[in-house]
């Protein structure tokens, strides 16, 4: 796998988003129009609430190795500032930020947000994963655990009677389109159906989207495939050599 690569307009690099010459290296000076995020949730470490101990990792619900859980929500803060600090110095005036996160994340994010001047918060986009099926009849559960927050340094245009409406939620299954499964089934994968309308929310064709955490490149995939541009950062090999593959088939073809 190459580190970095460069196809057209699109770049990606295997880096660190807390690193500043991984932006320098995917933005090239340029400022991106959307900062599209999906970081670690804020899961916190599992430990025994008597002794303090570790719990076995194999009772955790979420157990893989591109989760990462911190020890306090202090520390999942200090995370967030340190690439979030780093990444909106790429991002225009008018640009937003479209963070995803878990409900325990949702202060640390805001909070950071408001305090390197996206002071203008939008509001959360919801997604509803669908459940496995049961045996319930005519009822289908859905379950509602992730939020993408959305700010922006400038208020939100006002919208005409003319307008359509932006889509503020959705429900999809984990694996709407199956991309998940051909991809090697990150954890936090998310179907081309959830991130289409945030990204036709706010960004037009030929804008750049900045993603620091790419995993297995569904929203690189999404941004080539609308129309976009992107750049990208994953930290780990495997993942990050994933994303350029995807990257590279949807740009050439």
């Amino acid at each position: 796998m190459k580190k970095f690569i460069e196809i057209g307009q699109n770049r990606h690099i295997n880096g660190d988003s807390t690193v500043a010459s991984n932006f320098d290296a995917v933005m090239k000076g340029e400022k991106a129009k959307m900062l599209y995020a999906d970081p670690p949730y804020c899961l916190l470490v599992r430990r025994n609430k008597k002794t303090g101990a570790l719990r076995d990792p194999k009772t955790a619900k979420i157990n893989h190795e591109a989760v990462t859980r911190y020890e306090n929500v202090k520390s999942y803060r200090f995370f967030t500032e340190k690439w979030l600090g780093e990444a909106v110095k790429h991002i225009a005036d008018d640009g937003v930020l479209v963070i995803w996160t878990n409900y325990l994340g949702i202060k640390p994010i805001k909070d950071t947000a408001l305090k390197l001047g996206f002071e203008h918060f939008y509001g959360e986009f919801l997604w509803g994963k669908i459940a496995k099926e049961t045996n319930s009849g005519n009822e289908t559960n859905v379950r509602l655990y992730e939020v993408a927050l959305v700010f922006s340094k400038k208020p939100m245009k006002k919208m005409t009677n003319a307008d359509l409406p932006l889509q503020w939620s959705i429900i999809t299954k984990y694996d709407e389109e199956g991309e998940a499964s051909k991809w090697e089934n990150h954890p936090n994968h998310k179907p081309f159906s959830c991130l289409e309308p945030l990204i036709r929310n706010f960004t037009v064709p030929g804008d750049r989207i900045l993603d620091p955490f790419t995993g297995s490149g569904s929203t690189p995939a999404a941004a080539i495939q609308l129309d976009r541009v992107i750049s990208g950062i994953e930290l780990r090999e495997n993942w990050a050599s994933i994303s350029q593959k995807r990257i590279k088939e949807l740009a050439e073809s």
